[in-house]
């Protein structure tokens, strides 16, 4: 049933049975069910397990219940009931060494969704965990904490990924990222799309019930298309496979929302968009492993938060749309102009930009990771004198990024690396602190990795890409095929890997390194890994000269 505009305040979802819902599925309140009560007539876990948020003794385990996960009224075929979900959490994959054991209360408030948090654990230590609902024990999930926040250590390993449109291909991607060897994931938005789904499933050429047409803009519709997502054998394998880290971008919501503004074309304006974004980021915590900090409170909900990796990597996971200012010139592209460089204009918020630099400043990790939705770099697409930009992204807040840039410079931040998801295509590119004035110093790194399926198979150049090339000389590789980035950090190098599938339209392409590009500790920019098997593109084919490198050194400092 849609949501009433007048029945919910901004922030009014943990009032009442909301936060008592809360308390049950994290298991901080005890229900006093008998396990009976959690007989159901199928099985109840087709939409799998998950864990994310590592901390050093601590993950937050995730499973939402569901016997039918497309039911057409969004319950996932559950009755309207508590159910008592059990879990345990081992240090072997077969249980034989349980260590730590609890309850959880699946409510119909929040779609039988359950987040425990489990406290005690070891520092960087692989764990397995399992659910149990009546006789139904659910898949079996690994996970792994964080190291302790004094340790030094010495390599990580994760991948990052976005953008899975679920009618536009098959989510291969998702299933070898499942056999990556990483310590976490990633996710950086557009894990879901509101948009409505035809008869025939899209890409998938699978026929759809006729409650996926419409546009995606009520409760009931958001749990129905995320029974839809999460129950594709992939996603569920990448979420038992590894603990992830997500953050939204817009369509979780809708496209290119902006704070309290929708879309220019949205079905949702004027009092019915608060509605919407209760709805969209209540199904949002529902089927995703976040901690309680992030319960959403009415239209609002925390996302931004820092999650340390030992003295090696700072993760500084930020929020894009629901601070931000509206896309200047009425979003789309445009020239360079007052609206876009104006310093009032913000990406994210006073209170967010303050909090990141604040981290930047406080914490002095060998590498500091910003995670982020839209690409940060200047993207160009006029390859001749003048500009043409995105007002989306953060071309269209240019002060913004300055401060942020500038900021960790200032800092005394050596090794900055930015990871980005949106744009359904792969960058690796130069970080400048005033794109106005290229002679300004390199002062980071960005990776912007492409789509798992959105925007169907994908080429590895298209016109668009030669554009870009041409017109970013700091933009040093571009691939639009789908896939994700692998990244190994040490103390010495970032190395990320460009993990590409030759198509979506079908199922089952293999994975390969398309390129790999690397930033050396202390040498702002990235450089391609010229040992590799397979290399960039021929603008960016060869590695940045001597002179070059000594150049980044000393503007390194």
């Amino acid at each position: 049933m849609p949501l009433a505009p007048a029945s919910i305040g901004r922030r009014g979802f943990l009032g009442g049975a909301g936060a008592t819902a809360v308390l049950l599925g994290t298991g901080a309140l005890d229900a006093g069910l008998s396990s009976a009560r959690a007989d159901a007539p199928s099985y109840p876990f087709g939409l799998g397990v998950a864990s994310g948020d590592p901390l050093p003794h601590s993950v937050v385990l995730w499973t939402r219940l569901a016997i039918d996960p497309l039911a057409p009224d969004g319950s996932g075929g559950m009755a309207p009931r508590a159910v008592p979900v059990r879990w345990e959490v081992a240090e072997d994959e077969r249980f034989r060494r349980v260590v730590r054991r609890g309850t959880a209360t699946a409510t119909p408030e929040l779609g039988h969704s359950v987040h425990p948090e489990v406290w005690g654990l070891r520092p960087g230590r692989t764990y397995w965990f399992r659910f149990r609902a009546g006789q139904h024990v659910s898949p079996v999930g690994r996970t792994r904490t964080a190291p302790s926040h004094a340790a030094h250590l010495r390599e990580l390993s994760f991948a990052f990924a976005s953008c899975a449109r679920w009618d536009q291909g098959f989510y291969t991607a998702y299933g070898h990222l499942a056999d990556e060897d990483l310590d976490l994931v990633v996710h950086l938005g557009d894990y879901l799309y509101e948009y409505g789904i035809n008869a025939t499933g899209g890409a998938r050429q699978q026929p759809m019930a006729e409650a996926f047409r419409g546009e995606t803009t009520d409760l009931a519709r958001y749990r129905l298309q995320y029974g839809l997502y999460k129950s594709d054998p992939h996603l569920m394998a990448a979420h038992a496979a590894h603990p992830f880290v997500v953050t939204p971008d817009d369509h979780e919501v809708e496209n290119n929302w902006a704070s309290d503004t929708p879309e220019e074309s949205s079905q949702s304006k004027g009092p019915l968009w608060l509605p919407r974004r209760t709805a969209a980021f209540q199904a949002y915590y529902e089927n995703l492993p976040f901690r309680a900090a992030s319960v959403p409170q009415g239209a609002d909900m925390r996302i931004y938060r820092r999650l340390a990796y030992g003295d090696l990597v700072d993760f500084n996971v930020i929020d894009t749309r629901q601070f931000r200012d509206d896309q200047p010139y009425g979003d789309g592209s445009h020239v360079p102009g007052p609206e876009s460089t104006d310093p009032a204009r913000t990406m994210m918020g006073a209170a967010q930009e303050k909090w990141l630099l604040d981290n930047l400043a406080r914490n002095r990790p060998r590498w500091q990771v910003i995670a982020n939705q839209a690409p940060m770099a200047e993207t160009d697409q006029d390859p001749g004198p003048g500009k043409l930009l995105f007002m989306d992204p953060w071309d269209g807040y240019v002060a913004n990024r300055e401060r942020i840039l500038g900021g960790a410079q200032d800092r005394g931040v050596d090794n900055l690396v930015v990871i980005t998801g949106d744009r359904h295509q792969n960058y690796a590119s130069d970080l400048h602190r005033d794109y106005a004035r290229p002679d300004t110093p390199v002062v980071g790194s960005e990776f912007v990795g492409t789509s798992i399926t959105s925007g169907g198979d994908g080429a590895d150049m298209t016109t668009a890409g030669q554009n870009l090339l041409a017109a970013n000389p700091h933009l040093r590789f571009f691939n639009s095929q789908r896939g994700y980035v692998r990244c190994r950090v040490t103390r010495k190098e970032w190395s990320s890997d460009f993990r590409v599938v030759p198509y979506v339209t079908r199922p089952d392409a293999p994975v390969s390194t398309r390129a790999t590009y690397v930033v050396e500790a202390g040498v702002p920019g990235v450089q391609l890994d010229v040992a590799g098997k397979v290399v960039g593109r021929a603008h960016s084919a060869q590695a940045p000269s001597e002179a070059d490198q000594d150049t980044r050194r000393r503007a390194a400092g």
